[in-house]
């Protein structure tokens, strides 16, 4: 998490959010149908935006994510197919 978003991705308003979003999404990736299980901001947040409430709060910017799909969308590749996996707490590990 970036320091300039920790004390919002805290707050109440983002937590009520991101639970909502969760909840219309049902629980599953926009992207692929997997599980879901970060809610992503399609315009990704800045110290410029944190503070306008249709960047950070608005349901049309924000979506369901599994891991996968999150890191291509900011990595640009699947981190699996360099060789990783994402373990049972979410964290990439070497495929055995």
């Amino acid at each position: 998490m970036r320091e300039f978003a920790k004390v919002f991705y805290q707050s109440k308003a983002w937590k009520e959010t991101r639970g909502y979003i969760y909840r219309r999404d049902m629980g599953l990736c926009v992207r692929c149908g997997s599980p879901g299980e970060i809610v992503h901001h399609k315009q990704h947040l800045t110290p410029n935006n944190i503070d306008i409430p249709h960047i950070a709060l608005g349901e049309d910017n924000l979506e369901t994510l599994c891991r996968e799909c999150h890191a291509i969308e900011h990595e640009g590749v699947s981190p699996t197919v360099k060789g990783l996996m994402f373990d049972s707490e979410g964290n990439l590990a070497k495929r055995s």
